[in-house]
């Protein structure tokens, strides 16, 4: 009898809850900007209130719980204040480079020193690394709670927001992969490490409540882990020494180069770290430098057309090769990372490089221009510069 009861009983909430539903969708009360705005200030506030349950936990370090808590509370104020658009921006600026690592990296390139870099982008990782933690459940919050309460077109809309931050954060972490494939296996293996020795916590607390250890065997117990958690939680040294050429071996575009060559080009490189929606090239500048995607991607736009390009594409190389201002716009539209070759280091690098000149014969194609004719022209553009050479 109560087998029957049950079923029946949960399918009656089913159909009510699902009523109520349609008829919040349905009610003219509040409009839909307003229930969008209410809607991602209560995933905010959700996602605050995963931050310190997972600190509780020590899951998150105390240094993250503050950096994510932190981006949590300007994403509840950008929603309160200028609704989706503020969200959106709060949601950029929490993968972004801060200017604090932006001066990091200028110290290092300029001044060689090192630490200001390393500590930084360890910071980075973890701060990401946290993110990825709290992101992974939201999509059930507003699945359950969300769409009962504000109705299915805004949970589709907050679902797509929270696509949007997880496809950010997995392209952030992705560049830091790139430039520290060693370092980020160690690092992720501490953040699951932490979530380990909490699990192992709650053993011993079960068997210490089951009476199976004693006090002195608990307390032991407890010191070595948490000594284990603090070697986990500290911050860990990242080796940045030569990884541009370690960067330079992971791209496709130069997997034929041998050792010697790929660490020359690892030296010749220059680093340079862009956000989302900041501008690298303005039309009609004179290009001087090639630029090569390590990660992210960037939006280039000419005449009224626009085409995107993502890792291990480059850009400005038909002007450089032709000796012409660009005509297009270059802007990022995620945090990414770029390598720039200077233009006489670039035309060397051609003429070794079947990879490379691969990739510039298909530029040409894609602009119309028939490639053999126009490597003719380049020979003759770039004859006297060999010549001085």
């Amino acid at each position: 009898m109560i087998h029957d009861i049950v079923p029946s009983e949960a399918k009656r909430f089913g159909d009510r809850l699902d009523e109520a539903v349609r008829t919040a969708e349905d009610s003219a009360d509040i409009l839909d900007r307003d229930r969008i705005t209410l809607g991602l200030i209560r995933l905010a506030g959700h996602e605050r209130d995963t931050i310190l349950a997972q600190m509780r936990k020590r899951t998150i370090s105390a240094r993250m719980a503050e950096q994510v808590l932190s981006d949590a509370d300007r994403l509840i104020e950008g929603a309160r204040s200028q609704g989706r658009s503020g969200f959106q921006r709060a949601a950029r600026r929490s993968v972004a480079y801060g200017r604090a690592f932006r001066a990091a990296v200028l110290l290092h390139g300029r001044f060689g020193i090192s630490y200001p870099l390393v500590r930084r982008s360890a910071d980075r990782f973890g701060l990401l690394l946290s993110q990825r933690l709290i992101l992974r459940d939201l999509g059930a919050f507003i699945d359950k709670r969300i769409r009962r309460i504000h109705g299915r077109r805004v949970a589709d809309l907050l679902q797509e927001q929270l696509t949007r931050r997880v496809d950010a954060m997995e392209t952030a972490l992705e560049d830091l992969r790139l430039q520290y494939p060693d370092d980020a296996e160690e690092l992720e293996r501490r953040f699951i490490r932490r979530t380990a020795l909490r699990l192992e916590e709650r053993e011993y607390a079960a068997v210490r409540e089951d009476g199976l250890i004693g006090a002195e065997v608990f307390t032991a117990l407890i010191q070595g882990l948490d000594a284990r958690r603090a070697t986990a939680e500290l911050r860990p040294h990242l080796d940045i020494a030569l990884r541009r050429a370690d960067l330079v071996r992971q791209l496709p575009l130069f997997a034929e180069l041998d050792d010697a060559v790929v660490g020359r080009l690892g030296r010749a490189l220059s680093t340079r770290y862009v956000n989302a929606g900041e501008m690298v090239l303005r039309k009609d500048n004179i290009a001087r430098s090639v630029f090569f995607i390590a990660s992210g991607a960037v939006e280039l736009e000419t005449a009224g057309q626009s085409w995107r390009l993502g890792r291990d594409e480059m850009f400005v190389q038909m002007s450089i090769l032709m000796k012409k201002a660009s005509r297009a716009e270059v802007r990022a539209i995620a945090p990414s990372t770029l390598l720039v070759l200077d233009q006489a280091r670039f035309r060397r690098l051609l003429d070794r490089s079947e990879g490379l000149q691969g990739a510039v014969r298909a530029s040409a194609e894609k602009r119309g221009i028939e490639p053999e004719r126009f490597f003719r022209e380049v020979d003759e553009a770039i004859a006297p510069d060999r010549e001085t050479a």
